[in-house]
């Protein structure tokens, strides 16, 4: 099997376990303690209040059209990706509803409205980590920034709205707080799962003693460090910018070696999501238990 096929496979492994993570928590969580959802989503729960239609159902007939109309704003593989996983959340939505799988929380809504965001949040994450969809407002917020130039974010947000705001029909002003819980813990499960759990911490440092600050960061964290030329601001003097990336964990380690070699110095710290190369997806040397 080709690395692609392998590649491709492990996508829509990926993609199946998202929609299953998703499907479970609005079956388990946000359907059995009345708590609403934004987007497609949201309109396929307002479906089931109003008509008493399965969301398995009314996620594929609301879908159709969606993708139909956006067929040509959409590359073969995001389409072939949101056909899929517009299929997988629909069949995870009918499996677990017949499935004798409950979650007994004793309808404490404060528990599900974090369960309802951790679930969807790993969940969507997983999908969008590879560059998947489950179809939805997602197709209407690309066709949007294609014809009018408004930002995926922008629409997104804004169809949520107008969707938790009609779901106002049929839920109490209590339960619509527990709804913006689960949303806001929903959206930082997402990031948090898109960036992974590992966020470094980039280093910039601006100093006479670049190059001894530089040799003890190498030597003693054995980390590299990249000299970055740049020119003073006020007395137009060539600087020697000294720039690192290490673990949060190093952090403390740094700011030692820096005191002790030049307290002058003028230093930022930076959050670094994700972090490729030697030491951290590379093959890492064997790091020492204590740090000088």
């Amino acid at each position: 099997m080709s690395k692609k096929a392998r590649r491709m496979g492990l996508d829509l492994l990926l993609i199946a376990l998202g929609c299953a993570l998703y499907a479970f928590g609005l079956v388990t969580v946000n359907i059995e303690n009345h708590l609403a959802e934004g987007g497609i989503t949201g309109i396929t729960l307002l479906i089931r209040y109003w008509w008493h239609l399965d969301p398995a159902y009314s996620t594929i007939i609301l879908n159709i059209p969606l993708i139909i109309i956006g067929y040509k704003y959409l590359g073969k593989r995001a389409l072939a990706y949101t056909v899929y996983g517009t299929a997988m959340l629909s069949a995870w939505l009918w499996l677990w509803q017949r499935l004798p799988v409950s979650l007994d929380i004793h309808h404490d809504l404060f528990i599900a409205g974090v369960l309802a965001g951790l679930f969807g949040g790993i969940g969507s994450g997983l999908i969008y980590r590879v560059g998947g969809t489950t179809g939805g407002s997602d197709v209407i917020a690309r066709i949007l920034e294609k014809q009018t130039g408004i930002p995926m974010g922008r629409s997104l947000l804004a169809f949520d709205v107008l969707v938790l705001g009609v779901s106002l029909t049929y839920l109490n002003l209590e339960l619509m707080m527990y709804t913006l819980l689960a949303s806001y813990v929903f959206s930082r499960i997402v990031d948090f799962t898109l960036e992974g759990a590992y966020a470094a911490k980039g280093v910039l440092i601006i100093s006479d003693h670049a190059e001894p600050i530089a040799s003890a960061i190498m030597d003693q964290l054995e980390r590299g460090a990249t000299y970055l030329h740049a020119e003073g601001g006020f007395a137009r003097d060539p600087k020697r910018v000294v720039y690192a990336v290490v673990a949060p964990t190093e952090i403390a380690a740094v700011k030692r070696i820096i005191e002790g070699l030049d307290r002058k110095a003028f230093v930022t710290i930076i959050d670094v999501h994700e972090a490729l190369g030697e030491g951290f997806t590379y093959k890492k040397k064997p790091r020492r238990l204590f740090l000088s």
